[in-house]
């Protein structure tokens, strides 16, 4: 089934949470049959905040066979199910935890180690990080050498607040992305989703054009736009809204599975 004007997807770029997950880190059935349908005719993609290691019990749920994922906000492409790192993107990060440790000393922060785990300045609620292997660290030992990415969380911090802290911190020289609760990914410079995308693209010989791209989050908004067709989802942010082609229904009610069953 194609849309009215006869475009049709060539490859489907799906982020996880809020998009296939819901905050109860489940996937429906409908989501699950509605990816399984369309990975069997086209590359389906997933391009999410998530490392690597989190990201590999998602594409195992929805069945995806030999492939690509786009973990970290984009900072690594990796092929999908062995783990080869296809392009990976870093930044030295010492400067944003001093500025970090001024504006918001009560803040944790985190950084992706290259076996999927984390260093962390202190221990993250429970579920944030997505069960990966966590390790306490000084702010001195968090980066002792560049990485694809920092977390900043403040559990008693409101989203509001760290869209003023992003604003406080000044951040130069790297890209950023407030997350739907108190939560700031820092990335390399020009980094995010589409970054990751492009190289997975790139390799399948797929045209941006044909690309459908879906997600919830601030950190969706270059993926949306990149794509031939971006769709945010129902309960996205307004700014995500706008920068997308159209909305689906949220993840309550499957809108991925409702948008895909337009064409698959």
């Amino acid at each position: 089934m194609t849309s009215a004007d006869g475009w049709r997807p060539q490859a489907v770029a799906l982020d996880i949470d809020g998009t296939l997950v819901d905050h109860d880190e489940r996937i429906s059935e409908a989501v699950v049959d509605a990816v399984g349908r369309a990975a069997a005719q086209v590359p389906v993609i997933l391009a999410t905040g998530r490392s690597w290691m989190s990201t590999v019990p998602v594409a195992e749920v929805l069945g995806l066979q030999r492939g690509f994922v786009v973990v970290s906000n984009g900072a690594r492409t990796m092929s999908y199910p062995d783990g080869e790192v296809v392009d990976e993107r870093t930044f030295d990060p010492a400067t944003v935890i001093a500025s970090v440790r001024e504006h918001a000393p009560n803040a944790r922060m985190a950084v992706e180690e290259h076996d999927g785990g984390y260093r962390v300045t202190e221990p993250f609620p429970d579920g944030d990080l997505g069960g990966d292997a966590i390790r306490v660290v000084s702010d001195a030992e968090l980066a002792p050498e560049p990485v694809t990415r920092l977390i900043i969380r403040d559990p008693e911090a409101s989203e509001a607040d760290f869209v003023e802290l992003a604003e406080r911190l000044g951040l130069h020289g790297v890209s950023y992305f407030v997350g739907w609760t108190a939560w700031l990914d820092i990335a390399p410079e020009g980094v995010d989703k589409s970054t990751g995308l492009k190289v997975a693209l790139t390799k399948l010989g797929v045209d941006p054009a044909g690309l459908l791209a879906v997600g919830d989050g601030r950190n969706d908004i270059e993926m949306l736009t990149y794509a031939g067709l971006g769709v945010a989802m129902g309960a996205a942010p307004d700014e995500v809204k706008a920068a997308a082609d159209e909305v689906t229904k949220s993840v309550q009610d499957d809108g991925v599975a409702a948008l895909l069953n337009r064409w698959f």
